[in-house]
């Protein structure tokens, strides 16, 4: 008699997935060498950056937006994500002092700010970045004063600036957004 024909559907489906885990090429306990750090790149005006994947909750296309008269013309306005208003900050504007021009590259960076969510508009997202510590050991320190408070280091080649989510939603004239 043949084995497979006394086993229950549930016993040939376990039996499946133990032969299938120890053929598993890599585990998350693989996966996760330490001494990598990663991050999601993008780049606002001709600057790129790249903030820890903990630091970004979403990637969004660019939603209607409804504007909020009487505030810096940085914040553009907010947006319904999924039931919730959400402030959109023109991030080239806030930074730089430069408008953010949309394209169909154009994304926004939800992150969390105390109890809620800001969108970050940039001009475009492209990826998942990894830094090692060998990146980090070559990391030329920030030189533009208007991005030193938010960025540690520059790395890789092309310079990423390691930009600090948690340092801008907790300055005090990103939070200060009435005009």
């Amino acid at each position: 008699m043949n084995q497979a024909i006394a086993l229950t559907p549930f016993e040939i489906l376990a039996r499946y997935e133990r032969l299938s885990l120890v053929h598993a090429s890599d585990t998350p306990e693989k996966l996760e060498a330490p001494g990598l750090w990663r991050g999601i790149g993008y780049r606002v005006g001709s600057r790129l950056f790249v903030s820890g994947i903990d630091e970004i909750s979403e990637l969004l296309a660019v939603p209607v937006l409804t504007s909020v008269p009487g505030t810096q013309s940085w914040l553009l306005g907010v947006a319904n994500v999924r039931g919730n208003l959400v402030p959109v900050i023109d991030l080239g504007r806030f930074l730089f002092g430069e408008r953010t021009l949309h394209s169909e590259r154009s994304r926004l960076l939800v992150v969390r700010q105390g109890a809620g969510n800001v969108a970050l508009l940039v001009d475009e997202v492209f990826g998942q970045r990894t830094v090692d510590a060998e990146q980090r050991s070559s990391a030329e320190r920030e030189d533009d004063p208007r991005l030193a408070r938010f960025v540690e280091d520059r790395v890789g080649e092309p310079r990423l600036a390691i930009f600090s989510m948690g340092r801008l939603v907790r300055a005090p004239d990103f939070r200060q957004a009435a005009a």
